[in-house]
């Protein structure tokens, strides 16, 4: 920052980094106290600029717990429910599955979380399409982003030690359960009676354990099978 206040080499206002220095610092302390604990994860979303991935027109709402609406009639999830997902997927070093990739935020949080490897699939091409360029923009190239059914992955992207799954299911096909890793962990959100609720699932010798846990989530529907149009 130069004496006069004028803008730095990079470019930035002084005050504008200033700003966005107090808002990213609320932000994190609004998780915290919304319960999010993991340091890692807090860190992680300190670092990745959510409102880089928001729509324009919702760009001065992302820094806000809220769901916010996407293309495709898709929504960007809550900053909260993302992060209570994250801590309790343990990506770092995990070769990851993502199903969902909608606007890309998740994918890069997994990447700055220290995953390892990140296949992101999207049933919506107009999703895949913005979200890799996005990623791409943003210098998170390193994760690869495939217009697919992921509740039915193909069988050329292989098994994952981790799989997140982005939406709320009636129940876990199986065909995603078995793409596991022995050791592996399955993270999503299963629709109940009490509503969303996590769902945690590890892949162990005698097969899959399930575990339905009482944390509720605010998230939208997933839809199997891959997008006719959009």
């Amino acid at each position: 920052m130069s004496e006069d206040g004028a803008p730095d080499e990079s470019g930035q206002d002084p005050a504008e980094a200033a700003s966005g220095a107090v808002e990213t610092a609320a932000f994190v302390l609004g998780l915290r106290a919304r319960g999010v604990r993991d340091a890692a994860v807090l860190g992680a979303m300190e670092r990745v600029p959510r409102e880089a991935f928001a729509p324009l027109a919702f760009r001065d709402l992302a820094r806000r717990d809220l769901a916010l609406p996407l293309p495709c009639g898709q929504t960007m999830t809550a900053p909260s429910v993302i992060a209570t997902m994250l801590a309790a997927l343990n990506p770092q070093g995990a070769r990851v599955l993502e199903v969902g990739t909608g606007s890309g935020y998740a994918t890069a949080l997994l990447l700055r979380l220290g995953a390892a490897e990140v296949v992101s699939l999207e049933r919506y091409a107009t999703l895949a399409r913005n979200a890799r360029s996005r990623l791409d923009a943003l210098g998170f190239g390193g994760a690869m982003v495939g217009l697919a059914d992921g509740c039915a992955p193909p069988e050329e992207v292989g098994t994952f030690d981790r799989i997140l799954v982005n939406g709320r299911l009636r129940d876990l096909p199986p065909a995603l359960v078995d793409r596991l890793n022995p050791g592996g962990r399955l993270v999503g959100a299963l629709g109940t009676q009490a509503g969303p609720r996590l769902v945690a699932i590890a892949q162990e010798a005698d097969g899959p354990w399930r575990q339905v846990r009482e944390t509720p989530l605010r998230i939208g529907p997933l839809t199997p099978g891959l997008a006719g149009i959009l």
